[in-house]
């Protein structure tokens, strides 16, 4: 049996609504976090994490000065593993479902982040995420995991996928 369901989509597709409406729904205990964006004058400006808990950090802005970069936004690793690495570790030491929206290519460029995926993936822990589709070697080796499963959301498949993951983590 599968514990880390990871989400593919196109962009705007619904994924991380899809992961909200299944952590409301369920009876098992969450902690991870979501990744927003941060809007100025109707263009994004970059990402904010939010956890599961009500912590907020600054995970890419076009203006911050990061010494990563990722199209036109510098990343803050530090707050990445501060923050929403922290809520991951806090889920799996209290054995709770592990949240991470998501596994994209600005947090795979933090270490702290792939070894606790690579973590709570290799030890079975439960795990609800979204997941880059394009190739990443770390993306890709998560991915291939035998304790994962791989699901493409679509408009048309959205319902189906909500009541299978419903299903999953009750």
């Amino acid at each position: 049996m599968k514990s880390a369901y990871l989400i593919m989509g196109e962009p705007g597709v619904g994924k991380t609504t899809l992961i909200r409406q299944v952590v409301t729904s369920m009876r098992l205990r969450a902690g991870g976090f979501y990744t927003e964006d941060l809007q100025a004058s109707g263009a994004r400006e970059g990402f904010r994490i939010v956890t599961l808990d009500g912590d907020t950090a600054l995970l890419a802005s076009a203006g911050h000065p990061g010494p990563v970069r990722v199209s036109k936004y510098g990343l803050d690793l530090d707050e990445l593993d501060r923050v929403g690495v922290a809520a991951m570790r806090r889920a799996m030491g209290r054995g709770h479902v592990v949240v991470a929206d998501e596994i994209g290519r600005m947090q795979l460029f933090s270490r702290a982040f792939r070894q606790a995926v690579l973590e709570a993936v290799s030890s079975g822990h439960p795990i609800l995420a979204t997941v880059m589709a394009g190739r990443n070697h770390y993306a890709d080796r998560i991915k291939a995991h035998r304790n994962v499963e791989l699901i493409t959301l679509t408009e048309e498949n959205r319902a189906e996928v909500l009541t299978r993951l419903r299903d999953q983590f009750p």
